[in-house]
């Protein structure tokens, strides 16, 4: 980034976007590297799960429904029966498979993804071996911070669905004011999930590049995002939105576009797989640009000298940024 610290702060929605693109398309021999090593898989995964598990749980259904239609205490009975129970074992052990590749994927791009843009801000020298050195090790704190946001998005959860049967019992959903109030418990649960989400995807960058994890760098995000709240709205829910499209096009082109031929439904996948792939590093490297534009607005200028010393690997080891090593300095605007 070729901006001053302080210049930081005026950036909005499409300021954002478009130094995010003029990163991408400027250091864009590194993150094709990063997005062919991480992000390709990352994507990969995810499409896969979606055609697997959709074939998977075909089966499932055709075979309960042959159940249905075959007379109990037979043995084409207990074979279907049979059959059925290792086709659920093997669905739930492909899901429980996928998530773990796919947080490990997952965190690992967001560790690369942020490094690369903290090293391109200090203009410090940058490899991809050096980057695939460090990514492993900073993965660990992104793991922290991330069953930390697990559990909040659990304990959300299980409070939104106590409020819903509460509400559920004590109103009459047919009424007009029973409807109104559950629209707006329906409002509040999604922005609350979208403020989570928020919050936790600057923890990650927080993560990675302060002596901060878990509970502490989800605080920490709470703070930095202050005053730019409506921009990270704006960012999270366009990106989302867009990402939607994609699933539920790659669903329907894809996974259920039998109609469509196979020449077609291979054509849909391949442009749903580019477009999701593109837009997985495109919020990542936004995710890291919103921060530095978050330590700007609240007048927290990083020196980039010393933040160039912790992204070394020092003795084979990464250094987190330390709040008692680095200077934060306050600039008039």
């Amino acid at each position: 980034m070729d901006r001053e610290p302080e210049e930081l702060q005026f950036l909005g929605l499409f300021g954002i976007y478009k130094e995010s693109f003029k990163i991408i398309f400027s250091w864009r021999k590194i993150f094709n590297k990063i997005t062919l090593a991480l992000v390709l898989p990352l994507t990969f995964i995810f499409l896969a799960h979606m055609q697997i598990s959709a074939l998977i749980f075909s089966k499932i259904i055709h075979n309960e429904d042959a159940l249905d239609y075959t007379r109990s205490d037979t043995a084409a009975y207990n074979r279907l029966s049979d059959r059925i129970s290792s086709e659920w074992v093997a669905f739930w052990l492909f899901k429980a498979a996928y998530l773990v590749f796919l947080l490990i994927f997952s965190l690992l791009s967001t560790s690369a993804v942020v490094y690369t843009i903290a090293s391109i801000y200090t203009a410090k020298e940058l490899t991809f071996k050096k980057v695939m050195t460090v990514v492993p090790r900073v993965w660990k704190r992104l793991m922290v911070t991330f069953l930390w946001s697990f559990l909040i998005v659990f304990i959300y959860n299980v409070v939104a669905v106590v409020f819903l049967v509460l509400a559920l019992i004590t109103v009459n959903p047919g009424t007009i004011g029973g409807t109104t109030l559950l629209i707006v418990l329906v409002v509040l649960y999604f922005s609350g999930v979208v403020y989570i989400s928020i919050v936790w995807h600057l923890a990650s960058v927080i993560s990675v590049l302060e002596d901060f994890k878990g509970i502490k760098a989800m605080r920490k995000s709470k703070a930095l995002i202050k005053g730019k709240m409506w921009i990270a709205c704006a960012i999270f829910v366009k990106l989302m939105i867009v990402f939607i499209l994609i699933e539920f096009a790659f669903e329907k082109m894809v996974v259920h576009g039998e109609k469509l031929g196979i020449w077609s439904r291979v054509f849909s996948g391949i442009v749903c797989f580019l477009l999701l792939m593109q837009l997985f590093l495109f919020g990542l490297v936004v995710q890291s640009v919103f921060y530095f534009v978050c330590k700007s607005y609240h007048h927290e200028s990083i020196d980039k000298s010393l933040l160039a010393d912790h992204l070394e690997v020092y003795v084979g080891e990464y250094v987190p940024l330390r709040g008692k090593d680095i200077q934060l300095e306050q600039f008039e605007v």
